[in-house]
Formats: C-alpha cells, structure tokens, sequence
C-alpha cells in the first residue's frame, strides 16, 4: 500500500463531514446560492448570449487534480462567477432566440429543489407512494388541459409517465411497438420490421431504430418539399408501405410530428392515422415543441386526429416553464409498453404491486432508478393556473408575429416558412443579393428558385455569413435548418424573460448585420 497511511484516511474531520446534510449549514449555503442564482438573472442581459469561449477553455483554468481539502462554499461560487459562467451559452437570457426554448420559472425551479431535497428513487409505489401518484394525477390534469381523447387518460385505459426526454420517450414507444408486432409475427423476423418517418423528423427516432434493433436499411425517409410545407405526405407514406409489404417486410411504426426542428411544419395527422390504422402499425406523435401551446384551443387544431395514435408526448422542459429534464408521454395501451419494459426480481415484490392497483412507473421507462419529476411539473400548474400558463404562451406567439411583421416588411428578408407558432424562418432574400451586385458569377433568376447549384450555394454562403455574424457579437443567438437545399435562419421566442423590447433590439441587430454584408457581396 505504500506510504498510504490507513489509520489517517480513517479520521473523520469532525468539522466538515458532520456538515454534510447538517441543516443550519445547509440553510446558511441555500440562502447563498438562491441569491447567486438571484444575481444572475437580475444581470443576465451584460453576457454574451453565445459564449465566445474556444475549445479546452476550463481545462487551462481548473486544477489537473480534485483538491484534497475541503473548500468553502465562497471560494467555490467564486470560481463559479469566474470560470464557469463565462463558459455558458445563456439559454435563460431573454435575447436566447436559438434551437427551441429551455424555459424556466419560479416555480419549476422551487420543485426541482424540493425534489432533490426529498431525494426519493420513486422506482415503484412501493419506494415513495406520492411520487407515483401525483405523477398520475399531474398527467391527468395535463391530459385533460390538452384536450386528450380519455383513452389517454387514467379513466379510460390509458395513461401517462414523465420521461427525461422525447428520445427516451420514441425508444420506448418504438420498443413496445416492436414487440406487440413481433408477437404476431415471431420474433425471428425482427430483421423484417420497417419504421417510417419524413426526411424533418428529429434525429431521435432513427437513433431510436437502431437501438431497438430495426435494421438501418428498413428506416424509410419518406421525402418532404416546399410545396406540402415539409409536412409528411400521406400518399407516399401508403405507397412505400406497400412496396414494403410486397418485399415480404412488416410495417410497424410511424413518427407523426407536430412542429418539426427545422420549420415547426406540422404532418397531416388524421390521414397518416387512417394509413397507420390500415396496416396495423403503431403511430407516436412528436409533438416535444408545439404540445404546450395546444393547451391554448386556438392551437388544439395542430394535434386533431391524436384519437387515431398509439402515443402523444411533448416536452414540458421546452416551453412549459418546468426546467429540463421533464418529458410527458401519453399511451392508449399502457400494457404494451409495460410488457416490453418491466421485471419483476423478488427483492422488489411487495403487496401493493402484487395487489394490481397501483402504478410502477419502473416498468414505464428504461431506468429502474427515477426522479421526483412530477413535483416540479406539480407546481408549475398549481403556481400559475390553466389561463396565466395560456396568456403567457401567446405573449410569446404574438411576439414571434411582431418579428415576423418586421422582416416581411423589409425587401431584403424573405419568410422561408409559414410562422405556425413562435418560430419564424427567414433569410437574406435572392432579390436582395442580385439588387447588390455580386463581385464574382451573377445570380440569376434566384427569384424563381432555379436549381443552378452556384447560385443556391453563393446565397446559403451569404446567409450563413450573417448568421457567424450575428451570434459571434454575443448580443443574441440563433440557429440555422437547411430545407430543400435552402439555408434558412431560426429565430425561436420562448425564453421566459424576453420582452417586446427584445425583439425590436434582435430586429436592429439582424439588420444592421445584414447591411453590413450585403456591402460586402
């Protein structure tokens, strides 16, 4: 053992170990960090939205070995201040205009607290009753709120389970619907089992294939275009399931999204439902971005034809104020997914499970071990009620309008995609470039979108050049897609701080960049 001395390692430093969980210096240390906390939002807006930070940067500044001291919880939120923060990306700053929203709220974050305080592994009923069953009864409430056929629902056969994420969500729903095919079929014929999805369905669900055992050549991309919206054409879904079955291969799932990564486009529910139905196939709906505001029935339209799915989720983590990691996930058939999922060792029998009238949320899932998530989400609908949840979703909407109002307004921009929610797609459009002249090959007929693929490249470059330009000034940050061979920026509201005001600064920005470039074609 060397010079190691054991008797010494056995010591316990009386003065800190016994403070682990002591609960005045858990007070004095919470009261600390909920100020920090505090300080950081009341002076988000002087930081960089998109942090400027290169590769490797905390590694040059932390030590190359954990101290062998304890330290005081000064020093480290110090370091905290200087180390750590300067290499966030500030999804919570009100000008965070990037990817989807990651919104968060008062009373998401006092839940999340609470759950971590109590620390339960609600794994069974058994393990910490409440945590299942207010998870049963917020996804009742939440079902309800979205209008959700009852079969969704506790009462009427079906139910709900909070996930981390959507991809933990699509595996498990694309698992159960494996099994329940490959019981018809036997299980040796997994190698014949086809998911289909459109070429704007999130990179999860293929992810999901290949985890679940769908071999890659039987993932069908069925291809979207400009002139559908992006949506999933019902049509080609129903001729390539037939040219599937003719091969001798088993149609079993297909991916329904409601508000695509890339533009929010929205697929045809009702008729990909009737196709599903046709062939007896499993149908999730993806609904991680836009669910949320379909509480509001002005947007419940977007998820008509749910009655006809197998499973519905979106992410509460997204734009329900309720702090990652908090995916909702309903099922008609919870049986099925709990049948692919569960096992039953005798060191987790006990009388409430054997008894059949309690939920084991274990068998949901693809963990045993699982957080309290359903108090944070608990709170959140009990903090801010059915309408303020509402008013706030369409601030946010009408905010996304205003932005949309300024570019359309402006010859130089051009909407790339119907705005359906609170994203609008946009970019430098062909005419604007042409109007400046390009040093090197003329753009022509860019107006008409012709498929010269010079052209299309020197205007994607362009875009892309504003895009660089505008998140590397750290005044705000936002994402790109590229749809049908175009370049297109993202501009998302839903960030809980930002104001009216915001959106005219991201509006001076855009402009001022744009100008800028555009003097340099």
């Amino acid at each position: 053992m060397g010079s190691f001395d054991l008797n010494h390692s056995l010591k316990p430093n009386s003065d800190n170990l016994e403070n682990l969980l002591d609960p005045e210096e858990f007070r004095r240390q919470g009261h600390m960090i909920i100020d920090f906390i505090a300080d950081y939002y009341k002076t988000i807006e002087k930081y960089p939205v998109l942090t400027q930070v290169k590769p490797g940067y905390l590694r040059k500044r932390l030590p190359k070995s954990a101290q062998y001291n304890p330290e005081p919880i000064e020093t480290i939120l110090h370091d905290v201040q200087d180390h750590i923060i300067p290499g966030l990306t500030h999804w919570q700053s009100p000008s965070h205009f990037a990817f989807f929203p990651s919104s968060g709220s008062i009373a998401g974050f006092l839940g999340e607290m609470l759950a971590t305080g109590f620390n339960v592994v609600g794994f069974n009923w058994m393990s910490s009753p409440v945590a299942s069953e207010l998870e049963s009864i917020v996804m009742d409430w939440l079902g309800e709120m979205l209008k959700l056929p009852e079969s969704f629902l506790f009462s009427g056969g079906g139910g709900g389970v909070l996930h981390g994420t959507t991809c933990e969500a699509v595996l498990c729903t694309l698992v159960a619907a494996r099994d329940q095919m490959l019981s018809k079929i036997g299980r040796e014929n997994i190698g014949k089992l086809v998911v289909y999805a459109s070429d704007q369905t999130h990179c999860a669900i293929k992810k999901a294939a290949q985890i679940a055992g769908i071999e890659p050549k039987n993932f069908r991309v069925i291809t979207t275009s400009r002139s559908t919206s992006f949506s999933l054409p019902p049509d080609l879904l129903r001729s390539t399931i037939r040219s599937d079955i003719e091969a001798g291969l088993f149609p079993s799932f297909v991916c329904a999204t409601m508000g695509t990564t890339s533009t929010t486009a929205v697929d045809p529910l009702p008729s990909i439902c009737d196709v599903a139905k046709d062939y007896g196939m499993w149908v999730h709906v993806d609904a991680a971005y836009t669910g949320s505001c379909c509480i509001c029935p002005e947007f419940r339209h977007f998820i008509d034809g749910v009655e006809g799915a197998n499973s519905f989720s979106f992410n509460a983590h997204k734009w329900f104020f309720t702090t990652l990691d908090c995916c909702c996930l309903w099922l008609k058939d919870p049986s099925a997914l709990i049948k692919s999922l569960s096992t039953n060792p005798e060191y987790l029998r006990n009388k409430a499970t054997d008894s059949k009238q309690v939920v084991n949320y274990k068998d949901w899932q693809i963990a045993l071990s699982r957080r309290f998530r359903a108090l944070k989400l608990w709170l959140v609908l009990r903090s801010y009620g059915v309408e303020k949840l509402r008013d706030t979703l369409r601030r946010h909407v009408e905010m996304a309008k205003t932005f949309e109002r300024l570019i359309a307004a402006d010859k130089r921009f051009e909407i790339v995609h119907p705005r359906y929610f609170g994203l609008v797609c946009f970019r430098i459009s062909p005419t604007a470039i042409i109007d400046h002249k390009p040093k090197n090959k003329p753009i022509q007929n860019v107006g008409a979108y012709n498929d010269d693929r010079d052209d299309q490249k020197c205007i994607n470059e362009i875009n892309h050049k504003l895009l660089e330009s505008i998140n590397a000034s750290g005044s705000m940050y936002i994402t790109h897609a590229v749809v049908d061979k175009i370049f297109l920026l993202r501009f998302a509201v839903g960030a809980t701080l930002t104001e009216e005001s915001h959106i005219f600064m991201a509006w001076k920005v855009v402009k001022q960049h744009a100008e800028d470039i555009l003097k340099d074609v």
